[in-house]
């Protein structure tokens, strides 16, 4: 055993050492802890015992109270006596009354069709639902009662109002309103106004109801799996936005006011508003077996309190899910297009102050998406070209130093074939330095370009715009295009899918021609997991594109494309080899300046250098 194996061992020794004291007051603390626990749960069972028994008592207080206030409400109230429906729409919007519960019974978005041309319905079944328990003639749901329907108003700005009603048994005087404006067209023509107005005494308990609204979202676009992957469950609480996944169900209680509440299947939005904040709300949802062709059912059970005029501000969103028309609102629904999320949640903002500007901004004078998404590629590619050069300038530098390069790894090699890696980089460092070649020159140039490379992934899964436009041989940019369907065939169809797709079959030639070419102008290409991981990488990823929409893989077609055009012409033509040399040769000259981490560095590197030596002269000898 040499110096260096007995002090690792030492090294260890001490780790674990340490491992097992730091483990040992852990559980010391532990044991605290659970002790410090058990205490607590103890004095708080004491404390629950005397709670409850003062809760029984306000129960009971509370009943009498209720009872006698509701030997003051009316017992018999005025109904309508068969379900009507009355449709009224607007130049986006079609929407369906019913007076059984005095709700929106269907929404179809007009200017909008599902994936086989069918109209689009944001909502439809029986499962959709807006309720809450009321006191008049004895608890019962407002989903179960046929309100008395008013006729539908034509307002000044050209608006539709239409409004529902609970009367007295007189017939006199309004007890519960519920009033829907669907606005007039072109001016944020998705948003109802829905208004529930209480005019009776003690309607609900304590002046505060518990909302239910639940909501269905069939299958609207190509492929449900995917359009699953795409949903979000999203709300505003306490000013913060925040979403779930649609996974396989889950449930979240939020404990602060909320805002709002929405359904996101990928392209579209269903959202429940509180002008006046919810106090709480506790939200639900599944996910049903995909032959069903339903999306997600959800439900949310919101507290809001009832303000002293009696009248709760709601409003209800059925569109799209449009960065441009959400923003319009000031509510924070904007934040419910997904330009980015996770660890690359910054690229959001590259996306809304820079993508879409520009992108709108062609795509008002360009006619075809496939068009734009050229022309947005080109330019993305053309800004960020000065940091491709300086990666594959950094390249040209180390190229032309391999041959140094390759007469140290001699020079530190022995007979029987092994290295001191040690010395050898301290030597190449030194080679770098000395030139003004720094060895991260061509991976921070790569590290540069993510951003721009996951805010285009973000931006083009989530444009609507792009939805049921064709280009070249597909048919909807927002979905997969496909050149042939051959059906689910095991082990296949989990890896690569039912389908090939030809746009992913360009952008995987496309970075193999980038890793071919790349590989021909490296410096090293001994090494076998840099030898073929290039062309490994492109082919693994044929089978997670196959599935991702035909604008993204276009994109990376393009993107491939250009990148492999720039690379040859900026190692062909643009860098001068001769005066990179002539360069080198002038930073020799120069006096290499160190930092002092580099000095402290080099000083270690030297005194183990000269240790080394030592030891292998004492052994010699």
């Amino acid at each position: 055993m040499d110096r260096n194996t007995v002090i690792g061992f030492v090294l260890i020794g001490a780790l674990l050492i340490g491992m097992f004291y730091i483990n040992s007051k852990s559980s010391q603390a532990q044991q605290a802890l659970v002790a410090q626990q058990n205490k607590t749960r103890d004095s708080l069972a004491a404390i629950k015992a005397k709670s409850d028994t003062t809760a029984t008592k306000l129960e009971a207080r509370k009943l009498d109270s209720l009872q006698n206030a509701q030997k003051q409400l009316p017992q018999t109230y005025q109904t309508a006596t068969t379900e009507q429906l009355t449709t009224i729409e607007n130049d986006v919007l079609r929407v369906t009354f019913t007076n059984k519960g005095a709700q929106p019974k269907t929404v179809e978005l007009k200017t909008f069709k599902t994936f086989d041309g069918k109209p689009l319905y944001l909502q439809s079944g029986n499962f959709n639902k807006l309720s809450y328990k009321i006191n008049a003639g004895g608890a019962k749901e407002t989903s179960d009662i046929l309100f008395v329907k008013g006729a539908v108003k034509m307002n000044a700005d050209s608006s539709q109002t239409i409004m529902y009603s609970i009367k007295d048994s007189a017939g006199s005087k309004d007890l519960l309103v519920h009033e829907f404006t669907l606005p007039a067209p072109h001016k944020d023509g998705y948003m109802l106004d829905f208004n529930i107005t209480m005019n009776g005494a003690d309607m609900v308990t304590q002046n505060s109801m518990n909302l239910l609204w639940q909501t269905e979202m069939p299958q609207v676009e190509k492929t449900i799996t995917y359009e699953k992957t795409q949903t979000h469950l999203c709300y505003l609480e306490n000013g913060k936005y925040d979403f779930h996944q649609l996974g396989s169900g889950g449930d979240e209680k939020l404990d602060k006011q909320v805002s709002w509440l929405a359904v996101n299947p990928q392209f579209f939005v269903a959202t429940l508003l509180a002008k006046n904040k919810f106090e709480n709300a506790e939200l639900r949802w599944v996910t049903p077996a995909d032959s069903l062709k339903i999306i997600a059912q959800s439900s949310a059970q919101c507290r809001i309190n009832v303000p002293s005029n009696g009248i709760i501000p709601l409003q209800l969103y059925y569109g799209p899910n449009d960065y441009n028309i959400l923003d319009k609102y000031n509510n924070d629904m904007h934040q419910i297009v997904t330009y980015g999320s996770g660890p690359f949640s910054f690229v959001k903002y590259i996306n809304r102050h820079f993508l879409l500007p520009v992108w709108d901004f062609i795509r008002s004078h360009v006619a075809s998406y496939g068009i734009v998404i050229l022309l947005l590629t080109l330019l993305i590619r053309l800004i960020t070209s000065p940091i491709l050069y300086k990666s594959y300038l950094s390249g040209a530098k180390m190229k032309l130093l391999k041959p140094e390069v390759d007469a140290l790894k001699l020079k530190f090699t022995d007979k029987s074939g092994t290295m001191d890696q040690q010395a050898f980089s301290m030597e190449q460092m030194k080679l770098w330095k000395s030139a003004g070649v720094s060895p991260l020159g061509g991976c921070l140039p790569a590290l540069l370009q993510i951003p721009i490379f996951m805010s285009l992934y973000y931006f083009f899964q989530s444009n609507i715009a792009l939805r049921g436009q064709s280009f070249l041989w597909s048919k909807d940019l927002a979905a997969y295009d496909s050149i042939l369907n051959f059906g689910n065939i095991p082990v296949i169809s989990s890896l690569y899918g039912d389908h090939v797709s030809l746009f992913t079959i360009t952008a995987t030639l496309t970075s193999l021609l980038i890793s071919i070419y790349s590989m021909s102008n490296m410096q090293d290409n001994t090494n076998p997991v840099m030898k073929y991981m290039p062309y490994i990488f492109p082919v693994l990823l044929l089978g997670v594109f196959n599935k991702l929409p035909s604008a993204l893989t276009w994109y990376y077609t393009v993107s491939n494309t250009i990148t492999l055009l720039l690379q040859i012409i900026i190692q062909k033509y643009i860098i001068d080899h001769d005066k990179i040399l002539a360069q080198i040769s002038e930073n020799r000259k120069k006096p290499v300046k160190q930092s002092k981490l580099q000095e402290r560095i080099a000083a270690m590197q030297e005194s183990q250098k000269k240790m080394q030596e030592q030891k292998n002269k004492n052994g010699r000898k």
